[in-house]
């Protein structure tokens, strides 16, 4: 079973045991609970409806905060003394998923199977329609 689950403007798929990056949260919980936009259970059925999502939830458990890399910016225009020197470095929270948790009553819409082609009509051949004319 997985899930995909929004933070910070940013997707992410997730599974229950999965450790992810995500922008800061301000949380002085000791786990956090987002809303799926997407779940696929073990089956394949995707739940895709919103509202079967709004009762449905994924808990995290928060490890700890991380930085990422430090990216140097660095602007320059020749000739005329133009420099500009700047730095950035994301701050991120290590999540680990715990659960992904539905409603009972859930309604599951099943994977997109191939359209069936209707009923053969029964055709002949051009050869046999000739001979039956005859």
């Amino acid at each position: 079973m997985y899930a995909i689950i929004k933070s910070g403007g940013k997707q992410a798929k997730v599974s229950p045991g999965d450790v992810i990056e995500v922008e800061l949260l301000h949380s002085e919980d000791d786990s956090v609970s987002f809303t799926p936009i997407l779940v696929v259970d073990d089956q394949g059925s995707t739940i895709s409806d919103k509202d079967s999502l709004a009762k449905a939830s994924v808990t995290a458990r928060v490890l700890g905060d991380a930085k990422g890399p430090k990216l140097d910016i660095f602007k320059y225009k020749n000739k005329s003394g133009y420099r500009r020197r700047m730095g950035h470095r994301q701050q991120y929270t290590s999540l680990e998923v715990t659960a992904i948790d539905l409603p009972g009553g859930a309604k599951k819409s099943k994977k997109s199977e191939p359209a069936k082609a209707p009923a053969a009509e029964k055709t002949q051949a051009p050869s046999e329609a000739a001979s039956e004319e005859e």
